[in-house]
């Protein structure tokens, strides 16, 4: 059953109790870890998902996970956390080392389905650059839109994107339906739209090798 986004955003997803290692990811990468999962028949990952919209309060994702960590680890043989740091300013890498559970590497998902390496050498160039995945495609009303005020208050966005010049959609499936909605945000947001498809990145690379331990 495809997890529906709405729930992924407010409340996220609970583990099955199968298998002996817990994936506990933001609720915004539900869809593609069940994907890598399943093309990998890994049938001994469980994957957890905090609500997406922690991420509107970074603040709270350390405590979140440490929360999550200390509900379940006694389940599982194994615990990886699939957040990046996703603003928190090293205060989740901090917990993660004090909870002795590893976690992805990067700034944020838009740089793990880059590839870290590659978001590295192209960030300073793309600075202008507002990023989309397939899950904020399709919530975007739910995370830029209604947050920053934009459906009562549209002069707002002049104010906050004036500096930006682009919308960069990171695709991670081939969806003509996403691909337009894409293009429809970049012109409610008055900017230059281009769709570059990801996939999974690093975020794949990852759960392999959890797999494979």
């Amino acid at each position: 059953m495809r997890p529906d986004d709405a729930k992924l955003t407010e409340t996220g997803l609970a583990p099955a109790h199968q298998g002996r290692v817990l994936l506990i990811a933001c609720g915004a990468l539900a869809h593609e870890v069940l994907a890598v999962k399943r093309a990998g028949g890994w049938a001994h990952l469980d994957l957890q998902c905090l609500p997406a919209n922690l991420h509107l309060w970074p603040d709270r994702i350390p405590d979140a996970v440490a929360a999550a960590v200390a509900e379940h680890r006694a389940d599982y043989e194994a615990v990886f956390i699939l957040y990046a740091d996703c603003g928190t300013g090293g205060l989740l890498q901090a917990k993660c080392a004090e909870l002795g559970v590893e976690m992805l590497e990067g700034p944020h998902c838009y740089s793990f389905f880059e590839g870290n390496a590659t978001f590295a050498k192209i960030a300073e160039d793309e600075i202008t650059a507002f990023y989309l995945t397939d899950f904020l495609v399709r919530q975007f009303d739910a995370f830029v839109w209604r947050p920053m005020g934009f459906d009562k208050h549209p002069e707002l966005i002049r104010m906050m994107f004036g500096n930006y010049t682009k919308l960069v959609y990171q695709a991670q499936t081939d969806d003509p339906a996403l691909d337009a909605k894409a293009a429809d945000c970049a012109a409610r947001l008055g900017l230059a739209y281009e769709r570059r498809f990801t996939g999974y990145g690093d975020l794949a690379l990852a759960i392999e090798q959890v797999a494979a331990r």
